[in-house]
């Protein structure tokens, strides 16, 4: 990674694993960030949060070591690069250790390191929850650096006091703004995010647009574990600039082979998506559409988020039909088969909102800068404000071409129709009775809606308010009904005829002989 300047009034957390950087950082920060857990080496990307307390970039890093059989070598590798990286652009360094297990070998290392930098170093002792363990803060004089500070992050013992002095090791507070590409977000900025099952390229295609390694990338599958922001800057040919915010998510796995970490992966990567502007869905390109990545579209519907269905690591197709003698057997070109991949890919995801689909790759960087421009493109069909007059053409027109079945004698009448929300879009529409819109009859509208509209990639939702009825007319219908009264008579039941004939009639079983009856005698 490229050496960076040091940022103004910039703190990063450094530290050996498993030490309570994570939760620290959600302490200072004030509320849950980084992902809290017992293993070592969680946090493995550079996670980053603006403190209005202090007004300063902190950022989280990963464990300085993490060398264990637990984490593959490159992406220890790559932890300690991105731990260099924070430690380069801070200004302010808190160095995290242990005061229950006291002074280790790797803790003189990483002090020794943070001296060769020249950095103003703030020595914090976690997990000091009671007098026995403050007492082993004489082990960490051997670190030469100033006296421990101690602080418990699980219980917020002694936060307020480092928080004093992280405020005088950064000075007074001037009108200078942490510019690394992971600060505070800006509101005019278009949320992105990175959705697909693990490795499936999610964080090398989000290196490619940032044009940096901003994100771990390696083979192992579950390389990020918990979503990582940076804003992101577009600059176009005609010399304007797009804003983004770009989010990397942990890969989803199925239900069934979840472990606690992935639990909580999953909760911070919903919790970003339900504001999230527009997803790209990555789907591996060998492997297609599975039964997670159909899982993810419906909950993207479910948020009211665009929707760009990426399509990775396409080079390998280009790679077999640039080949002579290759390809693949039943299609001519490549071409050919990107057609017939779409078709097929639109009949396993039926239910997506006509979303755009974009074959790319991140090794290559095929239509790498096509994502940015659809992403743009959908926000903006997003947040288009439809004038009412032509949605209520668009509407009469299609239910002029296509006529509500009639439902209990009644056919369905739509009033008048508006725009409500843009995240969903959300049209409401006032009609005779919400009880007899069919679900196949409001699919039809919906499409119909969203072509005329040209709002591809949105989920559109249409809300039906029925005619509410006259509640004076229901009080003169009650009044016309006949009351009853304990007093009244009740209505005599009707006597059955009698036989008018001259005999009674006898009953007989079946199968039983007529009586012969014998004249009378005189």
């Amino acid at each position: 990674m490229p050496v960076s300047s040091e940022i103004p009034r910039c703190v990063a957390i450094v530290g050996r694993p498993n030490v309570g950087k994570s939760r620290l950082f959600n302490r200072l920060v004030g509320k849950r960030i980084s992902i809290v857990h017992d293993s070592p080496g969680v946090t493995r990307d550079l996670i980053t949060e603006h403190v209005t307390d202090g007004d300063y970039l902190l950022m989280d890093t990963g464990g300085i070591g993490l060398f264990t059989t637990l984490t593959p070598k490159v992406i220890a590798e790559a932890v300690e690069e991105q731990v260099g990286f924070a430690i380069n652009a801070a200004g302010v360094v808190l160095l995290v250790v242990d005061v229950n297990e006291g002074c280790v070998p790797l803790d003189l290392e990483i002090a020794a390191k943070l001296r060769r930098f020249g950095k103003k170093v703030l020595l914090v002792a976690n997990k000091a929850d009671n007098a026995a363990r403050a007492a082993n803060q004489a082990d960490f004089f051997s670190l030469n650096l100033n006296d421990p500070i101690l602080v418990s992050a699980e219980h917020g013992t002694g936060v307020p006091f480092l928080i004093e002095k992280i405020k005088t090791a950064l000075g007074a507070e001037s009108a200078a703004v942490a510019t690394l590409p992971d600060a505070q977000p800006e509101t005019e900025r278009t949320r992105i995010c990175l959705l697909g099952r693990p490795n499936v390229g999610k964080s090398s295609i989000g290196n490619k647009l940032l044009n940096s390694p901003r994100l771990i990338v390696s083979e192992v599958a579950g390389t990020t574990r918990e979503p990582v922001r940076v804003l992101l800057d577009h600059t176009n040919a005609d010399g304007s600039v797009w804003h983004f915010e770009l989010v990397d998510t942990a890969g989803r796995r199925a239900a069934m082979r979840q472990d606690s970490l992935d639990f909580y992966s999953t909760l911070r990567s919903d919790a970003l998506l339900a504001a999230t502007d527009v997803v790209l869905l990555v789907i591996d390109a060998l492997i297609g559409v599975t039964r997670i990545d159909k899982q993810l579209a419906g909950k993207i519907l479910e948020v009211g988020a665009g929707l760009v269905v990426v399509v990775n690591k396409w080079d390998l197709a280009l790679q077999r039909f640039s080949k002579k003698d290759e390809g693949i057997d039943g299609y001519e070109n490549e071409p050919a088969f990107r057609r017939e991949y779409s078709e097929v890919l639109r009949r396993e995801l039926f239910f997506l909102p006509d979303s755009p689909v974009i074959f790319t790759s991140a090794h290559s960087g095929l239509n790498i800068e096509e994502l940015l421009v659809t992403a743009r493109a959908v926000y903006k069909c997003q947040r288009k404000e439809i004038p009412t007059a032509r949605l209520n053409k668009v509407l009469q027109t299609l239910m002029e071409r296509q006529p509500p079945r009639m439902v209990s004698g009644r056919r369905l009448k739509c009033y008048y129709a508006v725009q409500v929300s843009f995240k969903p879009l959300l049209i409401r529409m006032f009609c005779n009775s919400k009880e007899r819109v069919e679900s196949a009859y409001e699919r039809y509208l919906a499409a119909g809606l969203r072509t005329a509209l040209d709002v591809r990639g949105v989920p559109l939702a249409l809300e039906f308010v029925g005619k509410p009825k006259d509640p004076e007319r229901q009080f003169f219908l009650e009044q016309q009904l006949p009351t009853t009264n304990a007093h009244a008579r009740t209505p005599s039941k009707k006597a059955k005829p009698t036989n008018t004939k001259s005999g009674p009639r006898e009953r007989r079983s079946k199968g039983a002989p007529l009586k012969k009856t014998r004249p009378p005698k005189r």
